[in-house]
């Protein structure tokens, strides 16, 4: 992994904590943020090696980073997570809730533990983590949830409970701008569309098939995510809040 360099000031004195933020478009989100100027915590459950090497390229760059060891699905281990953070650099003003997993079955066979598991993930440890990161946070703070364009559309079987936790997200966003605003934290939700990771490739049957649903015909990049929640996480994006802001390729246009 390359070394992040800093390139803005945006964020200068500013502590993020991204959930979920060893790989993909977590870890793009730590990188961009880092590069803002920000301090950077990031949570991972089975990648040690890939969030350590998100570590290091960030402190190659002369910037701040931690990695902790926390299961999204562990309602404890999520506060946990914020209280370290607010431990190790003394404050938190950012949190992205990036962690997510996907099942996909037919209704009919979609097992109950995969519904729970999907709910703990994807909807409770976005309330768990804001809740404790509100607890904490300074007036003016960013709750940022990575949701998904899933939540407007889903035009393929065995997606539906997944599409449930992604329009969950939706609700609960508005409800916590409300519940947020007199404090001038703003919440808000990202909602990507196919986006090129390592679980989720731009070549192969599957990503022609989904190609073909959208109006830009490729998949998206981690740093153009990146780029829209560092852009939400800064000081222009005061006025912006209880959104779901979709960044698909015109997936669901």
């Amino acid at each position: 992994m390359s070394t992040i360099t800093r390139n803005s000031s945006n964020l200068n004195d500013q502590v993020a904590l991204i959930q979920g933020g060893s790989r993909g478009i977590g870890a793009a989100i730590a990188q961009r943020l880092a590069a803002e100027g920000a301090a950077v915590a990031i949570t991972y459950v089975s990648s040690p090696d890939k969030a350590a090497a998100v570590v290091h390229s960030i402190e190659a760059g002369g910037g701040r980073a931690l990695a902790i060891k926390a299961d999204s699905a562990d309602a404890e281990a999520v506060r946990g997570a914020v209280r370290q953070t607010v431990e190790h650099f003394g404050r938190i003003d950012i949190l992205v809730n990036n962690a997510g997993v996907l099942a996909i079955a037919p209704i009919e066979e979609f097992s109950l533990d995969d519904f729970d598991r999907t709910l703990a993930v994807n909807v409770r440890s976005v309330f768990v983590a804001s809740q404790e990161a509100a607890r904490h946070m300074r007036d003016g703070g960013r709750i940022i949830t990575i949701g998904s364009t899933n939540a407007e559309r889903m035009p393929f079987a065995g997606g539906s409970v997944y599409a449930m936790s992604k329009s969950a997200i939706v609700g609960l966003t508005r409800g916590m701008a409300r519940d947020l605003g007199p404090r001038g934290i703003t919440v808000n939700n990202v909602q990507p569309g196919p986006v090129d990771t390592d679980m989720n490739p731009d070549s192969g049957d599957f990503a022609e098939m989904i190609k073909g649903l959208m109006a830009i015909n490729r998949y998206g990049r981690a740093e153009e995510i990146a780029a829209f929640v560092a852009y939400l996480a800064g000081p222009e994006a005061g006025y912006i809040t209880g959104a779901s802001l979709t960044i698909d390729g015109g997936f669901a246009a």
